[in-house]
């Protein structure tokens, strides 16, 4: 089999491509690459399916097999166990999961020691490394595993440490969402410990119900609850909490680019560091405009938090996301954190002393459509008739933009249509979709 890095690490089925042999492989190909960048301790973090389990056993022996000392931090949001590696020096991380996917699939994403994704070249040296035989190294030389506890506690400190000092949630009662996945124990707990009245949903993962019906995938949840409740905020997390959708008072689903938006119109500086914004190329236009006329640059990067997370880096800014709700705040994370981008929103509009609605009706998003399309086979992509079609919209649409592209974690093609007519939008999006079906 030929595992190859997609948009967000390694992922698939646990039964069929993310299986124990692979992740033994993936364990030791990994070991020795960034080994040889100069980190001999990985920290293994998991979110809560119930091959976590399974598949942190294998990845543990095949970095031991490479030399490598392994800490083993339990369940930890993506960003908890990104933000460790920083804090820890000269340590790498590696998250099993599969995101906002169901229990069926999980996935490996592995982190530098800065805390950020890594490099394209990395990723490439540990596919070539896994064609081959596993050679273990001496006796003397393997790797040692330890159990480390205080992870959870770590990322809680943290992230109750970007909220200023002379801001209180006190007042606040919000829902909060956790998917049943890694963040169910540590997010309500950052929220409480700042004064707010947290209604927990989403935080009693059996295994199997990760993302089920929840979370960021399924934010009606959370706007129920939220208008039921009376409650000030919504926030529903993904499955390894690296995305975040809000919910506002009156039960409005704000999603990466609203968030963005507040973001960056609570910010009074736009020069230097926060003179740009990057979103991808499912970022509304509404939203480029509407950033452009608060006086920010405004670029794109190709769609995946890591991509966004380079061009931040390149041009030196410091906001940065997608419409999905990753969202990253290089003033204080190197990666997607919806718990951070949700304590920074709810203070930006504590500070203003406004609602989310107030900031919002500064701009307009233009109609955008999306449609997912399961498929067996992503190359269909490359069909005649599918890219004739494409050509044809493209020339049609005056005002507005396509994007079709195979997703780089799903076996599906996602659609995006946008234009200033909805109906138009529409039918050009079912038209691709009846292709894509047939």
């Amino acid at each position: 089999m030929i595992i190859k890095f997609g948009t967000d690490g390694i992922r698939g089925p646990v039964e069929s491509q993310i299986t124990p042999e692979v992740c033994l492989k993936i364990g030791h190909a990994s070991g020795l690459v960034l080994k040889d960048m100069g980190w001999e301790t990985v920290l293994i973090g998991k979110d809560t399916r119930v091959s976590g389990y399974m598949l942190e056993s294998a990845l543990q022996a095949g970095f031991i097999a490479a030399g490598v000392n392994v800490r083993l931090l339990g369940p930890l949001p993506t960003p908890g166990v990104a933000y460790l590696t920083r804090s820890l020096r000269n340590q790498f991380g590696l998250v099993i999961s599969a995101s906002h996917n169901n229990y069926l699939d999980n996935g490996i994403k592995l982190f530098d020691g800065n805390g950020e994704k890594i490099p394209k070249d990395a990723e490439r040296k540990i596919e070539k490394l896994l064609v081959g035989e596993l050679k273990p190294v001496k006796t003397a030389e393997l790797g040692k595993a330890q159990r480390f506890d205080e992870s959870g506690d770590r990322y809680i400190e943290f992230c109750k440490s970007t909220v200023p000092p002379d801001v209180s949630f006190d007042s606040l009662r919000i829902v909060l969402d956790c998917a049943n996945g890694a963040c169910y124990k540590v997010s309500p707990s950052i929220f409480r410990e700042l004064g707010a009245e947290v209604i927990s949903i989403g935080t009693k993962p059996d295994g199997y119900n990760i993302n089920y019906e929840c979370g960021s995938t399924h934010p009606e949840k959370v706007q129920e609850e939220v208008i039921k409740q009376r409650a000030d905020f919504g926030i529903a997390l993904d499955g390894d909490g690296d995305r975040v959708v809000l919910i506002d008072r009156k039960g409005h689903i704000l999603d990466g680019d609203d968030i963005m938006y507040i973001l960056a119109y609570a910010n009074p500086n736009r020069t230097g560091p926060w003179s740009g914004i990057i979103g991808t190329a499912m970022s509304n236009f509404g939203f480029e405009e509407a950033v452009k006329k608060l006086g920010y640059k405004f670029k794109r990067a190709d769609v995946g938090d890591k991509h966004v997370n380079q061009m931040l880096k390149k041009e030196g800014w410091m906001l940065g996301g997608e419409p999905s709700g990753h969202i990253i705040c290089r003033d204080l994370v190197s990666t997607g954190d919806g718990t951070i981008a949700a304590l920074k929103v709810i203070s930006s509009l504590l500070i203003l002393e406004k609602d989310p609605e107030d900031v919002l009706q500064n701009y307009k998003k233009m109609p955008q459509i999306n449609i997912n399309v399961d498929v067996a086979n992503k190359d269909i992509l490359s069909d005649a008739e599918i890219q004739k079609k494409i050509k044809e919209i493209e020339s049609d649409l005056t005002i507005g933009r396509i994007l079709v592209r195979a997703s780089g974690t799903e076996s599906k093609i996602r659609i995006m249509i946008e234009s200033d007519d909805e109906a138009t939008a529409i039918k050009y999006a079912k038209d691709i979709e009846k292709i894509l079906i047939r």
